[in-house]
């Protein structure tokens, strides 16, 4: 897919003066080849790469900062880089510009266990610090399935399987350390769980604890009775850990890809925290609920390198998907909808696949409502694609009818945009422009993002 790029390039004596400029501050970590370059653009989404002009290695704060006053000054546009698993376009560089690649910025500068809190660098990625912290007895609970840095998680308000319990990334952070336009810091807050001091600067820039347990898998006849289920399981407040949907497609995909024997119809896959006692009572609980929905027996995992081969194997969805067929790409959207409206979206949803002829698995963090379509498609096939496109478009209209959003955590990036004013309105949009304009007045920071282009 292409996206209309109306963003204006740096002239390119302005370009070479901010890369010699560049060369100057880093030596070898300023790097302008092309296939380095390449790297930096997208890597699982499926939109046109749009690479930078040059990639900075940061190691500390005070790097980003310099790559950003030398930026500012030729008028270059910034893009920060952490794994590159965002999937709509937020790392593409359609006015060219400066990447700054935060992988060096891998450390865990303090924890605080009685505090629950640690700080952080921005590239330090989710499994890392959960294997920082696995001695000290806690855990950082967000998983969106991809190994992702925490600094880009931040940045697209990532959540995941434990968000029905614990929360998404707004709820996980407190404080940011921030890099104006200028290139000087802006501190968003502190350690302090709470504040009433001034303006909510972190969860602006965001946009927006643990222990062993045990999990399960129920089938069930009907992708409707795996979300009904989830919706009686939430209004009637069992406190799941995780709960997640998938469809019967997905678990056939899964099955092949991870060798798993799950029963072939939609299954919900759960974890409960707690004592041994609070979690018999929890999946009681929920065991009476699935009987009503048309569920089946639970499949416990209570070892741990079951419970942790269940939930693999969910996170390799993506790379199951693209098993089903080899040589196809996948193009990867999500949206959330009111919990209440769930069961319709899903179901509705898949008579759209069947009617359209797409191959797309679906499986959803289903405790918010949110859930993904990872579309198999011959990206080379002009009507392939254009169902597909076409599907796309659809889901996200009936979301947004049924008092949803376009994206539950994989952000508006470039994908998106078009959505934004018919779910929140010109004067939403206006209010966000003023914003940016205030924080980044000469449009450096990822141009061409979240912001339809006037």
């Amino acid at each position: 897919m292409t996206v209309a790029n109306n963003l204006k390039r740096p002239e390119p004596q302005a370009l070479a003066s901010t890369i010699e400029a560049l060369a100057a501050r880093f030596g070898n970590r300023l790097i302008t080849s092309q296939a380095v370059r390449d790297q930096h653009a997208h890597t699982t989404t499926w939109l046109e790469p749009q690479p930078p002009d040059a990639v900075v290695m940061a190691q500390e704060t005070a790097d980003i900062q310099d790559v950003v006053r030398i930026c500012t000054k030729h008028g270059v546009p910034v893009i920060a880089f952490g794994t590159g698993t965002s999937l709509e376009g937020q790392v593409n560089a359609p006015a060219g510009g400066v990447c700054v690649d935060l992988r060096d910025m891998n450390k865990v500068l303090e924890v605080h266990v009685e505090d629950l809190d640690c700080v952080i660098q921005p590239g330090v990625t989710r499994k890392a610090l959960n294997e920082h912290l696995r001695d000290r007895g806690v855990f950082f609970p967000i998983d969106p399935g991809a190994d992702a840095s925490l600094g880009g998680m931040a940045s697209t308000r990532a959540s995941g399987t434990n968000a029905v319990r614990y929360g998404t990334m707004r709820e996980n952070v407190l404080a940011l350390k921030v890099v104006r336009g200028d290139g000087e810091i802006i501190t968003t807050g502190t350690r302090a769980k709470k504040s009433s001091a001034g303006y909510d600067l972190t969860h602006l820039f965001v946009g927006a604890e643990g222990t062993l347990g045990t999990a399960a898998a129920c089938s069930f006849e009907t992708v409707r009775g795996a979300c009904q289920a989830t919706i009686m399981a939430i209004q009637t407040g069992i406190p799941l850990a995780r709960i997640e949907l998938l469809n019967a497609a997905q678990v056939r995909a899964c099955n092949a890809y991870s060798k798993l024997s799950l029963p072939e119809t939609p299954l919900l896959l759960l974890e409960f925290h707690g004592s041994e006692s609070e979690v018999a009572e929890q999946s009681k609980n929920f065991n009476e609920i699935t009987r009503e929905c048309g569920g089946g027996e639970f499949t416990w995992t209570t070892r741990p390198e079951d419970r942790t081969k269940l939930w693999q194997a969910r996170h390799d969805a993506y790379w199951a998907v693209k098993a089903l067929r080899p040589g196809a790409g996948v193009v990867a959207t999500d949206v959330c909808v009111p919990i209440s409206r769930l069961a319709d979206c899903v179901t509705e949803t898949e008579a759209d696949l069947e009617r359209l002829n797409l191959l797309s698995p679906i499986v959803g963090h289903v405790g918010d409502g949110n859930f993904h379509c990872s579309v198999a498609c011959d990206v080379n096939d002009r009507d392939e694609m254009a169902r597909s496109e076409d599907f796309m478009h659809r889901l996200v209209e009936r979301a947004q009818a049924m008092g949803g959003t376009c994206t539950g955590e994989h952000g508006v990036g470039q994908g998106k945009q078009k959505y934004l004013k018919a779910e929140l309105g010109v004067e939403a949009i206006d209010a966000m422009r003023a914003v940016k304009q205030a924080l980044d007045p000469q449009n450096i920071f990822n141009p061409g993002k979240i912001l339809p282009t006037v």
